[in-house]
C-alpha cells in the first residue's frame, strides 16, 4: 500500500510515517526533565535496579495503605475505636508520604549515578523500621487490652 493510499481512519493517528515528525526542543525537554541532561547516562543495569527499588517502595506504600484500610474495616474487636481509626489514618498517611519519598529517592539516586557521586543517605529506613515497630506494639497492646 502506497503512503497516499492509507485510509482516512489512520490519518493523523501517528502510525503512518507521513505523520511522524521529530520532537521539537520544547517537546524533548518536556519528555526529559532537566536533571536527566546532567552527567552521563549510567549503565542500564543500575538504572533498572534503581527502578526496581522504587517499585519496591511503592509496594511498601501500598501495603501500608492496605493495612490501614484493613484495620479500619475489619478490626471491630479491637478498641478503643478512636485508637484503631487513628492508627488506620496514620498508616494511610505514611503510605502516601512514602510514595512521594520513593520518587524523590529514585530521582536522587538517578542524579547521583549520572554525575558519579555517591548515593545519597536517607533516614527513611530507620524511620520506617521505627514506625513499623510502634505500629506492631500498638496493635499488640490493643489485642491484649482492647
Amino acid at each position: 500500500m502506497a503512503s497516499d493510499e492509507w485510509p482516512l481512519a489512520n490519518a493523523g493517528a501517528g502510525r503512518h510515517p507521513q505523520y511522524w515528525k521529530p520532537a521539537s526542543d520544547e517537546e524533548h525537554q518536556m519528555q526529559n526533565p532537566r536533571w536527566r541532561q546532567q552527567g552521563e547516562e549510567p549503565d542500564y543495569r543500575f538504572t533498572l535496579a534503581n527502578e526496581r527499588t522504587f517499585l519496591a517502595w511503592i509496594r511498601t506504600a501500598l501495603a501500608l495503605l492496605a493495612g490501614g484500610v484493613l484495620l479500619h474495616q475489619f478490626s471491630h474487636s479491637l478498641g478503643p475505636r478512636w485508637v484503631v481509626v487513628a492508627l488506620a489514618v496514620l498508616l494511610a498517611v505514611i503510605g502516601a508520604v512514602l510514595s512521594v519519598i520513593a520518587y524523590t529517592r529514585w530521582r536522587a539516586n538517578e542524579i547521583a549515578m549520572r554525575t558519579g557521586e555517591p548515593l545519597p543517605f536517607t533516614l527513611l529506613l530507620p524511620l520506617l523500621a521505627g514506625f513499623s515497630l510502634v505500629t506492631a506494639a500498638v496493635i499488640a497492646v490493643l489485642m491484649v487490652f482492647g
